[in-house]
């Protein structure tokens, strides 16, 4: 059983170890192809349409197929793409490239979690968070290699090909160990495998939603806001993606104990303002090491209610888990994409400080509707 859930994290690590060290190069990128902030912000959003249209589809691919195979064929494609992303022609083919990206990475998301929830059932106590745990550690580590390859003037080209070969290394171990799941038959006559979510998810996906565009605000902007608003050095810039990231880890490492003792409304509630509190200090006073201080509360803040939301959505009733979960990841994963290239339009039309005030707003209401929230409603 150990073996199955080190496979997991393995997935959930190199998916997080990916991302971040093509996010920490972002400026470069945007260098590259000569893009504004409106301009690469249609390329992330892209990315988010590739998402929002595979999530609600994966669910059945997973029904026909096993997440296992799934997540091998995602994480394979992902670390394909990448290496791609400096050598496109022209705008026009990133964008086509992004949204192929985001494809893929929608279904990572759905099929590795539909792994992450079996594993659970089957130590049968609250492990989802420690799953999360090794997504934020991936994104740690590659923020800091991201600056360790800017500091070393690394090509992107040879920056993101090392980066993948070491990530497809260890995944070749992992996925001949993830759970062997087969197709459910038993599922095929409960109606469409398309389906948004139900009452007794639709809270928990807004909650899920606010959240992750919060994830992504400061996965996809925090270095910009380092270099251009807090006039950071360049070497310095990544470290608040790392902070925010070292945060999120330290959180939901210890997250599953302390929810055992305080519940998920208290954790939610307490993340928001947590979170909330973070991201206002850093744009208050937007110096160097107070940013990454903020970043460090806003990481730690929002670390648990995303594994929260997949565990409440993989043991809803009447549902396959990989169905409960395309529907709030659906949702939430939208937050995480979309929320980046609108704030890259709010900067370009304003500024990024008062872009990310809008982000301020959104964990406002989160932390409203977690007052609102309760637990566990339509699950086993």
């Amino acid at each position: 059983m150990l073996h199955k859930r080190i496979a997991v994290k393995i997935a959930f690590f190199n998916n997080g170890f990916i991302y971040a060290n093509w996010v920490s190069r972002l400026p470069r990128i945007q260098e590259t192809y000569g893009a504004d902030d409106g301009t690469i912000g249609l390329v992330l959003l892209a990315s988010s349409l590739g998402a929002v249209c595979a999530m609600p589809f994966t669910g059945w691919a997973i029904i026909k197929n096993g997440s296992r195979r799934i997540t091998l064929f995602a994480l394979l494609a992902y670390c394909s793409i990448v290496p791609l992303i400096p050598i496109m022609p022209n705008l026009g083919f990133l964008f086509a490239l992004f949204l192929i990206e985001g494809i893929v990475t929608g279904m990572l998301d759905v099929a590795m979690n539909a792994q992450a929830v079996m594993v659970e059932k089957e130590y049968n106590k609250p492990i989802m968070t420690s799953f999360h745990a090794l997504f934020s550690i991936g994104m740690a580590l590659g923020a800091w290699s991201g600056a360790l390859f800017v500091d070393l003037k690394f090509s992107l080209v040879n920056h993101f090909l090392i980066v993948v070969v070491a990530a497809l290394l260890t995944s070749v171990w992992a996925v001949r160990n993830l759970i062997q799941d087969k197709p459910d038959p038993s599922l095929k006559h409960e109606g469409p495998l398309f389906r948004l979510p139900g009452a007794a998810l639709i809270g928990i996906g807004v909650i899920t939603f606010c959240c992750m565009l919060g994830e992504g605000a400061m996965s996809n902007w925090s270095v910009n806001f380092m270099e251009n608003i807090a006039n950071a050095p360049l070497t310095l810039a990544p470290i608040g993606l790392s902070a925010f990231a070292t945060a999120m880890t330290l959180g939901r490492i210890f997250g599953d104990r302390v929810r055992s003792m305080v519940g998920d409304k208290k954790m939610i509630v307490g993340g928001g303002v947590i979170s909330a509190t973070g991201l206002c200090t850093a744009l208050l006073f937007p110096l160097p090491y107070v940013a990454i201080a903020g970043f460090f509360l806003v990481g730690l803040g929002l670390s648990t209610i995303v594994p929260i939301a997949y565990s409440i959505a993989g043991n809803t009733k009447d549902l396959s888990p990989s169905v409960g979960l395309a529907m709030v990841t659906t949702v939430g994963y939208s937050g995480f994409l979309i929320g980046p290239p609108v704030i890259g339009f709010l900067a370009d039309w304003h500024t990024l400080r008062i872009a990310l005030a809008f982000v301020v707003a959104l964990l406002t209401v989160m932390t409203v509707l977690g007052v609102r929230f309760k637990p566990r409603v339509g699950t086993r």
